[in-house]
């Protein structure tokens, strides 16, 4: 286990700031890990960014607790934990500096504010996405989300369903028109409606 600099080993378990620290990285983690990719020329390396993040995070964390306000305690979090990211991000670009896909300094400096001022609309959107998803009968939402899903298929709902793979192919259509519409919908709020 790793510990924060000065501490006694114990078990996490027992330890409120370990188990502050791990509400605070699984809240952020999806964040992080959209934000690390959006810097990066591929998915080579985002996991063990990932990780890195959360390890430095847990080391400093004594500093961001004696530097935050509980009021926005979790945004502030983030924007700390980013700001580690992007410094991870650009340590694992200059070590591959060979490779051809990978960022300059700059670009990834560009790259991470545009990432860290939109994280609000990605919630928001990813909220939008969410609500609308749920709002669709299960066999339509299963529909929507088989060409996303491991395992899952639209030629295996035809199967199951003795349904042709043309006729779901034309619904799966007209439910992602629905979900978009209504996505829009939502992200343009009750103004909308009027």
């Amino acid at each position: 286990m790793v510990q924060t600099p000065g501490e006694e080993a114990a078990n996490p378990a027992d330890d409120p700031t370990y188990q502050h620290f791990v509400r605070l990285i699984v809240h952020s983690e999806p964040a992080i890990r959209r934000f690390i990719r959006s810097l990066m020329p591929s998915e080579v390396g985002v996991d063990d960014l990932v990780q890195e993040t959360a390890l430095e995070s847990w080391q400093k964390f004594s500093h961001f607790l004696s530097t935050r306000t509980e009021e926005k305690e979790e945004e502030e979090f983030l924007r700390w934990a980013l700001t580690i990211a992007r410094f991870k991000v650009m340590s694992w670009q200059r070590n591959r500096n060979r490779d051809r896909m990978v960022f300059r300094e700059e670009v990834i400096e560009a790259l991470a504010e545009t990432a860290a001022a939109s994280e609000p609309e990605w919630k928001e959107e990813l909220a939008a996405v969410e609500s609308c998803l749920q709002s669709l009968p299960p066999a339509q939402r299963r529909l929507l989300l088989a060409v996303h899903r491991s395992g899952d298929s639209v030629s295996r709902i035809a199967t199951e369903t003795g349904t042709p793979q043309r006729k779901l192919y034309a619904q799966l259509y007209a439910l992602r028109r629905i979900l978009l519409d209504c996505v829009q919908s939502r992200l343009r709020g009750p103004l909308a409606h009027e």
